[in-house]
């Protein structure tokens, strides 16, 4: 057992593909997860209005509580070089997500859920009680996700990414165990089997990865390593906090959109579709994002960056061609119809509508790319600031798509998340190609 900073100093392909490949495997598991919900709630009882409810309510609700903790599988692998350090950001780890949990409870079982769902977001009655149900059963969500992401930023900082791999299929095995249950018996609304899948699913990877990352703990209680600037809380959240805001403008755009779609023709349908769209485009948008954290942890070594450049721009490619296969053939219908189970109504708004998202795919593993460079060198503002051009971007566009009022709310949704992350890559790319290395 070694960690990367042990391993040879020169960085070749083939060892950015072997750190990267498990990790992408554990990113393609996650982003399989929502298609199989998508696809057990469309074969239950009143699957647009479960389907609605999950993809448009719960899901993006959640991950606007658990948003902060995202960025701490960044944070963990860039700050835990020591014991000291490791045992400091565990602290702060909890403290956040006992916060953000208590913000959960607030929202799911308080008047406050009926403000945001009915005041804010605007969403059609039919939907609100099956998501607010949802929203309940989905309590343990942010404090697993947490633990998860930190002690997999270890794993990460030590090479061992196949552990995390095997974590997350033990997760894909509870959650599809409960919904083939769910599924069987068929008299169970979707929402809950959907909500409680997912709930045992990270909270069963949580306790799977807390567990492997136990001997790693006790090989750094045994290191001596040194830290030339020690952690602090005021270094540590000026390193975090941006990254915490990014995370949170990323995902604040999850109920503006289905807000949005709300007001736009279509509503219910654009809804329906939605989650099922997320899915296929999450499952091969995540081989990117899984490469943030390889940039993170290889980029200090001489010639890496750009190897790593040259292997995010194949990626990239191969991605999103993928994407482009599946929707000039009948690869989409197959989708939308055979495996997601939507009626022909939607399966055709869906095959319609993918044309809009083949970019999505490449553009993530050239965003990792440039946000692994930024997060090494500690400029996280950067992130926030491409971010907040996402966010203006993709909400200006469905803003006009409101006004306008005569496109489906699913087109004008794909080509805000487009236009939006075009507009963050290119930015990320002039704040890459300006930034200067922070030394540790």
């Amino acid at each position: 057992m070694t960690t990367l900073s042990q391993t040879e100093s020169s960085i070749s392909l083939r060892k950015i593909f072997e750190l990267w490949w498990p990790l992408a495997g554990s990113w393609v598991l996650m982003g399989i997860e929502l298609p199989i919900v998508s696809a057990v709630m469309a074969r239950l009882a009143d699957p647009e209005i479960h389907l609605a409810a999950y993809g448009g309510v719960v899901f993006p609700i959640a991950l606007i509580i658990e948003a902060p903790v995202i960025m701490l599988l960044a944070a963990s692998t860039a700050l835990s070089r020591d014991w000291t350090s490791y045992v400091f950001l565990r602290r702060f780890m909890f403290r956040m997500s006992g916060v953000l949990t208590i913000l959960h409870i607030l929202v799911a079982f308080s008047p406050l859920y009926d403000v945001v769902v009915a005041d804010v977001l605007h969403v059609p009655d039919p939907i609100r009680e099956p998501a607010r149900l949802g929203l309940m059963l989905m309590t343990p969500w942010t404090g697993a996700i947490a633990i998860r992401r930190f002690q997999q930023g270890v794993m990460i900082r030590y090479g061992q990414t196949r552990s995390i791999g095997f974590g997350t299929a033990l997760r894909l095995v509870v959650n599809i165990s409960i919904l083939g249950c769910g599924l069987y018996w068929g008299t169970i609304p979707g929402i809950v089997v959907t909500t409680v899948a997912v709930s045992f699913g990270v909270l069963t990877e949580a306790v799977v990865v807390n567990r492997l990352v136990q001997p790693l703990l006790l090989r750094m209680q045994t290191d001596q390593n040194t830290v030339p600037l020690p952690l602090t809380m005021s270094r540590l959240l000026r390193f975090y906090v941006p990254l915490a805001m990014t995370s949170f403008l990323a995902l604040i755009a999850l109920p503006i959109g289905s807000a949005a779609l709300s007001r736009m023709p279509r509503a219910l349908e654009s809804l329906a579709v939605w989650p099922v769209m997320a899915g296929l485009s999450f499952t091969l948008r995540s081989l990117g994002l899984a490469f943030q954290e390889v940039v993170v942890a290889l980029i200090g070594y001489p010639g890496a960056k750009k190897m790593l450049g040259r292997f995010a721009v194949v990626l990239g490619l191969t991605t999103s061609s993928l994407l482009l296969l599946i929707a000039a053939t009948p690869l989409a219908r197959v989708w939308f119809g055979d495996i997601a189970g939507l009626s022909p109504e939607l399966t055709e708004l869906g095959r319609q509508a993918i044309w809009l998202a083949v970019l999505l795919p490449g553009l993530s593993a050239v965003e990792s790319f440039f946000q692994g460079s930024l997060v090494q060198n500690h400029q996280t503002r950067s992130i926030t600031e491409a971010v907040a051009i996402y966010l203006f971007t993709s909400a200006s566009i469905l803003t006009a798509g409101t006004y306008y009022g005569q496109v489906a709310g699913l087109y004008v949704g794909l080509l805000g998340v487009t236009s939006g992350l075009v507009c963050q890559t290119l930015w990320l790319w002039y704040r890459s190609s300006s930034s200067t290395h922070i030394p540790e």
